[in-house]
């Protein structure tokens, strides 16, 4: 979903020359490949992770072996090329039950196995590009590729009438396509000198609910947002806990020169016009 976003944002810049490379090309975990890869690019982004936070609640190995060590890898790789690492995290580095939009520098304490796992890579940037890695976390994220939430709901109101939605769980809605052009300028400044490496994040404006985006999600695709019913996490328990407040600040990016990104609500009035989830409102508004 990142990667493909990423790669179009940098097609549409005539300076820019990129390189992708899907998960069956290259595993971030292979040592040798990821050095081989990296060599000769002036930036590397990291899309690359394990996803599935249930998942590495029963096999948090495994998913260290990608968010944490194959992190690690780009990051040695990365360090002995000379290229600046954009790394791509998350906001469940942090414990989620604070009152406050957490700032870039907040203690981390992740509750569940996938956060865990992300913070290891963190660590390894922070230690191995001091001077050049960047790690930008993100959260709730949703694209026109792959699987996310916006889609699920587009596609799930083509089969249901009602739908409930986690209504005590806040954070902030983000276009991959946002994300994506704020890691290109990212790019641009580190390469420039004008952005301190460190930890950014990479977060729309404001928050919501789950059940606050998918009411949104309706009503801004011609459907009736009283289809949403709000209703507690507890409600649909999962193997991993949940943060119950991921609402990230943003101070970081006046200090890189980049802009933040725009409300959580203006993001997906945009993304949903464009080629993927227009198509998949058009659908629903067609079932009725």
């Amino acid at each position: 979903m990142l990667g493909r976003d990423m790669l179009a944002e940098l097609a549409a810049d005539p300076e820019a020359k990129a390189t992708g490379l899907t998960r069956g090309e290259l595993d971030i975990a292979d040592r040798v490949a990821v050095h081989a890869a990296a060599a000769g690019h002036h930036v590397v982004v990291n899309c690359a992770a394990w996803t599935d936070v249930d998942a590495a609640e029963h096999a948090e190995e495994a998913a260290t072996a990608v968010n944490g060590t194959g992190v690690r890898h780009l990051a040695r790789a990365c360090a002995g090329s000379g290229s600046v690492l954009l790394h791509v995290s998350t906001d469940y580095v942090f414990s989620g039950d604070a009152g406050h939009p957490y700032p870039e520098g907040a203690p981390t304490a992740p509750v569940n196995a996938y956060g865990r796992s992300k913070l290891a890579g963190e660590r390894a940037v922070a230690e191995l590009l001091p001077g050049t890695g960047y790690t930008v976390r993100t959260a709730w994220l949703y694209g026109a590729h792959g699987r996310n939430f916006v889609r699920t709901m587009l596609e799930l109101a083509c089969r249901r009438q009602t739908l409930d939605v986690v209504a005590d769980q806040h954070g902030q809605p983000t276009w991959s396509r946002a994300l994506a052009r704020q890691l290109a300028a990212l790019g641009r400044a580190a390469l420039t000198g004008r952005a301190p490496a460190g930890v950014y994040h990479g977060t729309a404006a404001g928050r919501t609910t789950w059940y606050g985006l998918a009411h949104e999600t309706f009503r801004l695709s011609g459907l009736d947002p009283e289809r949403i019913r709000p209703v507690g996490a507890a409600a649909f328990p999962r193997p991993a806990p949940r943060p119950a407040f991921g609402v990230l600040g943003h101070d970081g990016w006046s200090r890189a020169g980049v802009p933040s990104q725009l409300r959580w609500d203006d993001q997906l009035s945009t993304a949903l016009g464009t080629p993927g989830f227009a198509e998949l409102a058009a659908a629903a508004r067609a079932v009725g």
